[in-house]
C-alpha cells in the first residue's frame, strides 16, 4: 500500500486523511500542506479509483481498512499521540466508519467496517451521510465531528447535515458559499470547473485554515 506521509519528525498529532472516490491524496495539496505546516503528521493512503454508486462492498471496506493500516505502519511508536481523521466525500464516509459509525448498503443491510479507537476527532468534507440514515447508525460515534459542506453541492447536499446532528452529540457544521462537491480538491475531475463567483484558490486556503482550527479545539 502506498501512503503519502507529510509532517515534522516530532508531530503534535497524527492525521489520517482519506481521499474521495478518485483515491489520490495528492489532489488535496493545499489542505494536506496546511496540516503538515501546523505540525501534524499526515498519513494519506492512495486508493484504487472507483465509482461510489457501483462500488463493491470490498472496494468500500478497503477505504477505512487502508487508513487503519497506514496508522499501524507509519503512525510511530508514540501511542499517546492524538489521532484525528479527515476525509472528503467517500473518504469522509471512511473516517466516520473508523469512529464507530455503522453504514447500511443499498439493500438496507448493515456493513461490518473497521474501527480505530485511537481516532479522537473527525473533520469531514462533503460526506455522503445517507449511508448512516438507519436506526442507531451513529450511536457509537462519541468523538467531536466537524463537517464542511458546499452550498452548491448536489451530490451531498448541505441539508444532509441533519443526519449527523440527529445521531451525534458533538457536531460543528459549516456551509461554504458557492462551493460545490469537488471544490474541496486542488485538482478537480476532468470537465468540472468551480463556480465563476468562487475564488477556488482563496477557498482552499480558507479550508486548510479551518481544518487546522477544527483539530486544535
Amino acid at each position: 500500500m502506498s501512503v503519502l506521509v507529510l509532517g515534522p519528525e516530532n508531530p503534535r498529532s497524527t492525521v489520517l486523511f482519506a481521499a474521495g472516490s478518485g483515491g489520490d491524496p495528492s489532489r488535496y495539496r493545499t489542505v494536506l500542506e496546511a496540516l503538515s505546516d501546523a505540525g501534524h503528521r499526515v498519513l494519506a493512503p492512495h486508493h484504487p479509483r472507483f465509482t461510489p454508486h457501483s462500488a463493491s462492498t470490498a472496494e468500500l471496506l478497503e477505504r477505512p481498512r487502508s487508513l487503519q493500516d497506514a496508522l499501524a505502519q507509519h503512525g510511530g511508536d508514540d501511542g499517546d499521540l492524538p489521532v484525528f481523521a479527515v476525509g472528503h466525500s467517500i473518504g469522509g464516509w471512511a473516517a466516520l466508519c473508523l469512529a464507530g459509525a455503522v453504514p447500511r448498503d443499498r439493500g438496507g443491510r448493515t456493513l461490518t467496517v473497521p474501527t480505530e479507537p485511537r481516532v479522537s476527532r473527525l473533520v469531514l468534507f462533503a460526506p455522503p451521510l445517507g449511508w448512516f440514515h438507519g436506526p442507531g447508525a451513529l450511536d457509537a460515534v462519541s468523538v467531536p465531528v466537524t463537517v464542511f459542506m458546499g452550498e452548491r453541492d448536489e451530490i451531498t447536499p448541505p441539508a444532509t447535515i441533519e443526519i449527523l446532528r440527529r445521531g451525534c452529540g458533538q457536531v460543528d457544521a459549516r456551509v461554504f458559499a458557492r462551493a460545490g462537491h469537488f471544490d474541496f480538491m486542488d485538482m478537480l475531475p476532468p470537465g468540472v470547473e468551480p463556480d465563476p463567483m468562487l475564488d477556488h484558490t482563496v477557498f482552499l486556503r480558507e479550508l486548510g485554515t479551518s481544518t487546522v482550527a477544527a483539530l486544535s479545539h
